[in-house]
């Protein structure tokens, strides 16, 4: 679990998203209703959401250089269902992709992403290097090359298992 801030603009409710599955414990905050609420979900959205949490942190791990750590829908399939619409402020003619209905967590999640294209800081949003973590974080080191949710719990516990396999 990391120690970092929370991702710039609508890119926190996708990392937010991730981390609800503490994998380490086995701990799913989608299983509790506080982890529901936080969301805007009923115990039937569940399953769908659990998909879309899966397929973003296959994204992640990508967006990081690894592999996936399970078979999943692909994220842009997922996504391709969502309802936006386009918004245009009428005071400076800023457009940009809406939910259609704003509860859809799919379609808020499909906003963000896009917003976040827009922005240039999607492929910052990664997943965390170590197999029992793969915690979600926005990398904000100068070179974007970021390996560990937290250097001081998961990037040192690498650095050991590397140091004494040697």
């Amino acid at each position: 679990m990391s120690a970092r801030s929370a991702a710039p603009g609508s890119l926190a409710l996708v990392e937010s998203l991730v981390n609800t599955l503490d994998i380490r414990p086995g701990a799913d905050a989608l299983d509790t209703a506080e982890g529901r609420a936080r969301f805007s979900l009923t115990e039937d959205d569940v399953p769908a959401a659990r998909e879309l949490r899966e397929s973003l942190r296959a994204a992640l791990l990508a967006h990081a250089g690894h592999p996936p750590h399970a078979p999943v829908t692909p994220l842009g399939d997922l996504l391709a269902s969502a309802p936006l619409r386009v918004t245009v402020d009428a005071a400076d003619g800023a457009a940009a992709l809406a939910p259609v209905d704003g509860a859809c967590l799919l379609s808020r999640v499909a906003a963000a992403v896009a917003e976040a294209l827009v922005a240039g800081t999607w492929q910052r949003l990664k997943a965390c290097e170590a197999e029992d973590c793969h915690w979600a974080y926005y990398d904000r080191s100068p070179a974007g090359r970021g390996r560990w949710c937290s250097m001081q719990s998961c990037g040192a516990r690498a650095k050991m298992r590397r140091y004494r396999a040697r």
